[in-house]
C-alpha cells in the first residue's frame, strides 16, 4: 500500500466517512428523477411495499377495463422520445393488491372511471417470471415502456391536479373555434407554458352544486378538468369541467361516497404480517388507497378512535369485531358470505406509512385459522359493524378453482 504524509492519514477516516454516506445517498436504482441508464429500473419484491420515487411515471388514455380482474389498457401518451411508428400504441396494466385508484380527487374503484378518461399512473416492472401476452399495435409494435405493467397508482387529470394543490386558470376562451387557452397554476403562480385545449359541444360543465354552459367559462376563473384524446390533436379535448371549489368538492364528495359503499360491500384489503398458530392470531397491515374515516369502523367502542393504538385482552367481550376473508391479487375473494373468520381486535395502531401502505395494523384473535392465512397473504377484512352481502356472481371466484 503506498505511504501516505501524515497530515492525509489524519483525515482518511473522514474522507472514506463522508465517501460511504455520498455512496448511501446515491439511488441504487434508477429512477424518473435519475435517468442514469446504467442502473436498473426498481424490481418489486413479494411482500415488501416499494420504496418512495422508484415507481415509473406513465400517463394515457383508458381504452378498456376488466374491473374484476383489476387489470386495464391505457393508450399511451405522445412524447418526445418515441419513434413514429410507436405512437399511439397500448400498455397493459395490472393494479398491484396495495395499488390505489383516484378518480375526482376520492378513493375509487377501476370500474368507477369512464372509458376514455386520461389517466396519469406509476408503474413498475412486471415479474421477471411473468409470461403475460404483450398488447400488440400494428405490425406487432409495443410501447416503449411495455414492460412496465404493475401499477402502484392510477388517477385522473382532476385528482392528479388537485392531489398537489394546483388549478388551472383560464386566459381565453374561445366559443368560436371551441377552444380553451389555460395555463397551470399553484400557490398563484404558473407552472409551464400556456396550452390551448379544445371544448366540445358535449363537454360537461360543473358550477355550484349543479349544471352550467359553456357560456359559464370566464377569463381568470380557476378550473379542473378531465381530457380525453391527450396528445392525439394537441393537449387534449376537455371531457368534463368544474368552474368553482363548491363543484369540485361536491364532486369529490360523491365519488367519496361511492367508495364506501364499494369498500363496506367488499372489505378492507391488506394482507397478513405474521401469525401465530398457538394464539390463533394474525396480523394485518391494510392497504393505502382507502379514505381513512373507514378505518375508524374498525372499532365501535370508542367515539373518536384516532388515538391509536388501542389493545384490548383477549377475553375482552367488549373488544370490536371483524371477519378475514382470504383474496387473490386482484382483491376478489371467493365467497365473502360464507368464508369469513376471525373473532376479537386485540389491537389497533398506527404504523410508519409507505408507498401502497395505509399505516393502520391490526391484530385478530382467530376462533380457527383458514389455509389462506398465512404470512404474504392477501385478504379482506370486514368489521363486524358491516352487513356482509353475496357479491355479484363475478366478483367471487368460489367455483372458478
Amino acid at each position: 500500500m503506498p505511504t501516505l504524509p501524515r497530515c492525509l492519514w489524519s483525515i482518511l477516516p473522514l474522507v472514506l466517512l463522508a465517501s460511504g454516506l455520498s455512496a448511501q445517498e446515491q439511488p441504487k436504482f434508477r429512477t424518473d428523477a435519475n435517468q442514469d441508464s446504467n442502473l436498473p429500473w426498481f424490481q418489486l419484491v413479494d411482500g415488501e411495499f416499494p420504496p418512495d420515487g422508484a415507481g415509473h411515471a406513465i400517463s394515457g388514455e383508458l381504452i378498456s377495463l376488466d374491473h374484476v380482474e383489476r387489470r386495464f389498457r391505457i393508450r399511451v401518451d405522445r412524447d418526445d422520445t418515441q419513434d413514429k411508428g410507436r405512437l399511439d400504441l397500448p400498455l397493459e396494466g395490472d393494479m398491484l393488491p396495495y395499488g390505489s385508484i383516484y378518480y375526482l380527487g376520492a378513493p375509487a374503484a377501476l370500474q368507477d372511471i369512464p372509458l376514455g378518461t386520461h389517466l396519469h399512473g406509476l408503474f413498475f416492472l412486471e415479474d421477471p417470471q411473468a409470461k403475460a401476452d404483450k398488447p400488440d399495435g400494428p405490425y406487432g409494435r409495443t410501447t416503449k415502456d411495455v414492460n412496465f405493467r404493475r401499477c402502484l397508482r392510477l388517477e385522473d387529470d382532476f385528482s392528479f391536479y388537485a392531489r398537489q394543490n394546483q388549478t388551472w386558470r383560464i386566459d381565453e376562451v374561445n366559443l368560436d373555434e371551441m377552444t380553451l387557452t389555460a395555463t397551470l397554476h399553484q400557490a398563484g403562480k404558473p407552472l409551464g407554458d400556456t396550452r390551448a385545449f379544445d371544448l366540445l359541444s358535449s363537454t360537461r360543465v360543473f358550477q355550484g352544486t349543479g349544471f352550467a354552459t359553456l357560456k359559464s367559462i370566464k377569463v381568470g376563473q380557476e378550473v379542473l378538468f378531465n381530457l380525453t384524446w391527450a396528445t392525439l390533436y394537441g393537449p387534449g379535448r376537455v371531457q368534463e369541467l368544474w368552474l368553482d371549489p363548491a363543484s369540485r368538492d361536491l364532486a369529490s364528495e360523491l365519488q367519496r361516497n361511492q367508495h364506501h359503499v364499494h369498500t363496506r360491500d367488499r372489505g378492507l384489503a391488506g394482507w397478513i404480517d405474521a401469525v401465530d398458530d398457538y394464539k390463533r392470531t394474525v396480523t394485518i397491515t391494510f392497504f393505502d388507497g382507502v379514505d381513512p374515516v373507514l378505518f375508524e369502523e374498525l372499532d365501535d367502542t370508542h367515539e373518536k378512535p384516532h388515538g391509536w393504538p388501542f389493545s384490548y385482552p383477549e377475553d375482552d367481550p367488549q373488544a370490536p369485531k371483524g371477519g378475514i376473508c382470504v383474496a387473490r391479487e386482484s382483491l376478489m375473494t371467493y365467497d365473502p358470505v360464507n368464508d369469513r373468520k376471525g373473532g376479537n381486535i386485540l389491537e389497533i395502531k398506527s404504523i410508519p406509512k409507505q408507498p401502497g401502505s395505509s399505516g393502520v395494523q391490526i391484530q385478530v384473535k382467530c376462533g380457527m385459522l383458514l389455509e389462506g392465512f398465512r404470512p404474504g397473504g392477501i385478504i379482506r377484512f370486514y368489521p363486524a359493524t358491516w352487513k356482509v352481502v353475496a357479491l355479484p356472481r363475478e366478483e367471487q371466484y368460489y367455483g372458478r378453482e
